[in-house]
């Protein structure tokens, strides 16, 4: 089942949502010191396109550079992307098939704004 949602999802919204988490990180690479913001949004934009069968969890060792990184990330790149997941969320919404993967676009709006001190696993 997860594998049909994720094809399912590339289709509908993750090939956009993956486009954008890319061109977040390829304009953070530009200044050498958004590298670490840049890095983030590559591993963003993997699980944007395949997000089924994973899940975030908090990193127990993150603290107070995670805190002041993820302030730095919602000016730089989070805003626009969250903004990204919403509108998607809305539009899978519409449809009864999409309504799935509009919850799990909305589950993602957090970790856009929030990604610093948090680690993508798989469920199984």
């Amino acid at each position: 089942m997860r594998t049909i949602l994720n094809i399912i999802w590339v289709i509908l919204a993750g090939w956009a949502l993956f486009l954008g988490y890319v061109v977040a990180g390829v304009i953070l690479c530009i200044p050498i010191v958004t590298i670490p913001w840049a890095i983030a949004s590559f591993r963003l934009a993997n699980y944007a396109l395949w997000p089924f069968g994973r899940e975030v969890i908090d990193r127990p060792t993150s603290g107070l550079g995670s805190l002041l990184g993820n302030i730095l990330w919602v000016v730089l790149a989070g805003w626009w992307l969250a903004i990204g997941h919403i509108l998607s969320g809305i539009a899978l919404c519409i449809t009864i098939i999409g309504i799935p993967m509009g919850i799990a676009d909305f589950k993602m709006v957090s970790i856009s704004l929030m990604p610093l001190g948090k680690e993508i696993v798989s469920k199984r």
